[in-house]
């Protein structure tokens, strides 16, 4: 989730433009992080040393370590640590951009350590996608309002089983926005929650995007907004808010319930009157889709 986040800060302040960060997505499956983005990434190196570093190369038929070594920039013993290091995502993220030139390694660095900075985040929270961390990023990119809402702690949690469900099960190729726009004709799936947090959720998208959700949720390939791919969309809801309800019910001891799942038009989720509403756009490789969360 991290990775998707750190591309989000890389759109929002426009480091990176939104159809260059859609391609990097697309192409970071095929990527292979290298060893100045890991020294980068460890504090060993800097931007300046890795260049350096990448100009001999071009000179001399050796390997980039063995030069880094040679040049004093690092030991053996850590280049051995970094290529044994597990790759995070926003590595290989910035590495795919890095590669389309996109970015240099000054930018990426630059905007690593902004990136970690903001949030808080250590090199080993993005091993283990921290809870407590999760959470605070959450809060601070779509600015849950605590004073309109009751349940911020609840909001944002909702949010964070949601990403890790699509990651899951619809794919990682995803960048959340901070914001978006409901069109009154597009489809609609919901379903309420309720036993001390009146809430009703949605999954809301044109018939493209609907189409290409239901399809990878499902592992077969849809062609149609029919009720076939409501249902399936309706599946996934149903999955991700019950996950979320045991997950209150184990951490808090609030026990919550749902109601069966309908299928709307947006304007109908948009009519709805809530103490607090929260859009959640997602843009996916195939399509933007919104997710909502309005406490009533």
């Amino acid at each position: 989730m991290f990775t998707q986040f750190f591309g989000s800060y890389l759109l929002n302040r426009q480091i990176v433009s939104a159809d260059n960060l859609k391609k990097a997505i697309e192409l970071k499956s095929s990527t292979r992080v290298k060893l100045g983005v890991l020294a980068i990434n460890a504090g060993y190196m800097t931007a300046k040393q890795v260049d350096d570093v990448h100009r001999m190369q071009a000179t001399v038929d050796k390997r980039i370590g063995d030069i880094a070594v040679e040049m004093g920039y690092l030991t053996a013993e850590q280049v051995d640590e970094l290529l044994s290091t597990q790759k995070t995502g926003c590595l290989v993220l910035g590495q795919t951009l890095v590669d389309m030139g996109c970015l240099t390694n000054e930018e990426f660095e630059n905007a690593l350590n902004g990136y970690k900075t903001e949030n808080q985040l250590e090199d080993e929270d993005f091993v283990t996608e921290n809870a407590n961390k999760s959470g605070a990023v959450i809060g601070s990119f779509y600015k849950i309002d605590e004073k309109k809402t009751k349940n911020p702690e609840l909001i944002a949690q909702y949010i964070d089983i949601l990403f890790k469900n699509l990651i899951r099960f619809i794919g990682d190729d995803f960048t959340p926005l901070s914001d978006g726009v409901v069109v009154d004709g597009n489809t609609a799936v919901t379903q309420a929650i309720g036993g001390g947090f009146e809430a009703v959720t949605s999954v809301i998208a044109d018939d493209k995007a609907l189409v290409e959700f239901a399809s990878r949720y499902a592992e077969e390939k849809l062609t149609e907004n029919d009720e076939y791919t409501k249902d399936v969309v309706s599946e996934f809801l149903n999955l991700s808010n019950g996950l979320f309800t045991v997950n209150v019910s184990n951490n808090i001891g609030k026990e919550l319930s749902l109601a069966p799942q309908e299928t709307k038009t947006a304007a109908a989720v948009k009519a709805i009157k809530a103490k607090y509403a929260l859009m959640i756009p997602v843009a996916f490789s195939f399509g933007t889709v919104i997710f909502t969360i309005a406490e009533i």
